[in-house]
């Protein structure tokens, strides 16, 4: 039961809400002096909803603006002091696989990966939160809930009592106000971030519902630029209506896709079918087979391709009325003398001009429009995941593989084609590619990125063991892997991942005061290292400072009594043992390493490590030497 709100009305705010339900395109929002959210009237607009002629103001300009925008971008901007440790034990075939599944912040994990990822991925999928008002999951700096922003914008109080009653339109109004921005703060770093990843000739795809898809597509103009705007595909995701649906029942999503240079980009085609070529015929047995009929005649008027045939039956036709032929009477006749003009079974219709089956380009143009039949329906994707984890409902929402093996195409990804997914989910992504990969004999690798978000205690999921969302998405991969190699035969098909955890730097960031430390003290800080970390640890920190990617071939190779590690044979070597001496040094520069890496304080005296470069330069002047 709602108590009364024992206070007067606060009628600075009833205006407003009046002024809103006459024009809402005059209320927006905008921030008080202490960051919090407020509705606001934008008074310009509103002086010209109440005048009948201009109204002098601010110099107008198109684009997207909400509160907070400054700060997601520079959130996009700004550096972070994390690193991504290998996890072997949750792996699968880690020393030989080409994919990667990082689990963690995706914002952290994008940031991670300019450096050794930039320019390099063909296709980026993502199907991110859908803004249905319930929780944020990537919860930014600038990201709150429902809950908080209704007790911030005053519309419930510390207890949790309305203060004031809306109607449906205001409240929903309010709160997707709200949201609009969080969802908006929170995609914004992570789509700029994420086109930098992208080729020259590679494309992104993102799947969205009505709620955000309006928003999302100016951000995306803004980001990628509206010029590189490929698509709207509208996918049919029910098969049936919701009979208790309020409204309209809903049996659609749109996926967006934008090019990183539509000048670069190539539209993948599709696989002909029987029922597009059954639209081919062969009425008039022409020997290069069945063929297909396209009107000649064009609005645009051309006094020049306005001329009258002569049918073969005698009669005489003229264009449509207001048309004109496409083609030039020159041109005209070369192709009737080539049978490429129809005038139908008795030679007197319109003329028609003839398409040959055996000349067209190999493939069919994609449509907009991705039907259930061609790419599966969102009960299919739950299907395929309750079969690979024997479990109803351990995901909500998983989009089927076929409409994934649809993106995959269209994106024209070629046999070696990286694919980044960094809301990966039950990483139908993944699957889609080792299913094509088997299919084509391709080699295409996949990155997925998946927050650790924790199941809900009463979930389906929690009852199967699953602790987290990635650990369902980890197991979906394996068993999607051991599936297809087991259909298919692609014993040689690689179904691994190595898996990356997003964690604070391996170095310690220790600060004293001058008067703070003790003589005893110097010595311990030799090492910034933190204690609980691994060999292992360090060399990926060091692969991602050095650009090197994550995938590469790793051994270990003793050397006088220490570990040595070497990445892609001789691209880096690395040495995080202490206590090395000028011996293994010297071995080391016998394998002319392209870069090396020892711990700072890892070699056995002072003047080894003054002299570590000098040896280099004698024995492998090429090496890069560099210590952590």
């Amino acid at each position: 039961m709602d108590k009364l709100k024992m206070h007067s009305v606060n009628l600075t705010e009833e205006h407003i809400r009046k002024i809103r339900d006459l024009f809402p395109g005059c209320v927006t929002e905008t921030k008080d002096e202490n960051g919090n959210l407020k509705l606001a009237v934008d008074f310009d607009l509103l002086k010209q909803e109440l005048s009948d002629s201009i109204v002098d103001g601010p110099q107008e300009r198109y684009h997207l603006n909400w509160p907070g925008k400054r700060e997601a971008l520079l959130t996009a901007n700004a550096p972070i002091a994390k690193t991504l440790r290998p996890c072997r034990e949750e792996s699968v075939d880690f020393e030989t696989t080409q994919n990667l599944f990082i689990e963690g912040d995706n914002l952290d994990a994008l940031k991670l990966l300019q450096e050794t990822y930039l320019g390099k991925v063909k296709m980026i999928y993502i199907d991110p939160p859908y803004n249905t008002g319930n929780d944020f999951i990537y919860e930014d700096d600038f990201a709150v809930d429902k809950s908080e922003y209704e007790l911030a914008s005053g519309v419930r109080d510390e207890h949790g009592n309305k203060q004031f009653e809306e109607d449906r339109w205001k409240q929903n109004s309010a709160a997707k106000g709200r949201f609009h921005s969080d969802w908006l703060s929170m995609m914004y770093p992570r789509l700029k971030l994420a086109r930098n990843l992208l080729r020259e000739d590679g494309v992104m795809f993102i799947s969205i519902d009505d709620g955000e898809v309006a928003q999302l597509r100016k951000m995306c103009d803004e980001v990628f630029g509206e010029g590189n705007f490929v698509a709207q595909l509208v996918w049919e995701r029910a098969f049936s209506p919701k009979n208790d649906a309020k409204f309209i029942s809903n049996s659609h999503d749109y996926v967006l896709m934008f090019a990183k240079s539509i000048l670069d980009f190539t539209i993948g085609r599709l696989k002909r079918t029987a029922e597009a070529d059954r639209r081919y015929t062969n009425p008039d047995n022409d020997p290069r087979g069945p063929w297909s009929s396209s009107d000649i005649s064009v609005k645009t008027y051309s006094a020049a391709n306005d001329y009258p045939i002569d049918a073969p039956s005698g009669k005489i036709i003229e264009p449509p009325a207001g048309r004109c032929w496409s083609l030039s009477k020159k041109a005209f006749l070369e192709r009737l003398e080539d049978n490429r003009i129809w005038f139908g079974p008795n030679g007197d219709n319109v003329p028609r001009i003839k398409r040959f089956l055996s000349e067209i380009r190999e493939g069919m143009t994609p449509t907009s429009i991705l039907l259930y039949k061609e790419v599966g329906h969102s009960q299919e994707g739950s299907q395929e995941v309750k079969k690979l984890l024997g479990d109803q409902g351990v995901f909500d929402g998983p989009k089927p593989v076929r409409l994934l093996r649809r993106l995959l195409t269209i994106a024209n990804t070629d046999k070696d084609a990286l694919i980044l997914d960094f809301f990966a989910g039950s990483s139908t992504t993944a699957h889609a590619v080792m299913q094509l990969n088997a299919e084509d004999g391709g080699n295409r690798k996949f990155i997925m990125v998946q927050l650790p978000e924790p199941c809900d205690e009463k979930s389906e999921a929690f009852r199967a063991g699953y602790q987290n969302i990635a650990e369902i998405s980890k197991e979906r991969i394996r068993r999607a892997g051991k599936k297809i190699k087991d259909e298919k035969g692609a014993s040689s098909l690689d179904t691994g991942f190595r898996v990356l955890k997003v964690d604070s730097s391996n170095m310690a960031e220790v600060y004293y005061t001058p008067d703070a430390v003790k003589q005893e003290m110097l010595f311990d800080n030799v090492d910034n290292i933190k204690p609980d970390r691994t060999p292992e640890d360090l060399l990926f920190q060091i692969l991602l400072d050095w650009g090197v990617e994550l995938t590469l071939p790793i051994r270990r190779e003793p050397m006088h009594g220490k570990t040595v590690f070497f990445v892609d044979q001789n691209a880096l070597a690395a040495c995080f043992d202490t206590g090395i001496t000028e011996e293994l040094v010297k071995d080391l520069a016998a394998y002319q390493p392209l870069r090396v890496v020892f711990r700072d304080n890892g070699f056995d005296s002072d003047a080894l490590k003054i002299n570590v470069e000098q040896i280099f330069r004698q024995l492998s002047p090429e090496t890069e030497v560099k210590t952590i």
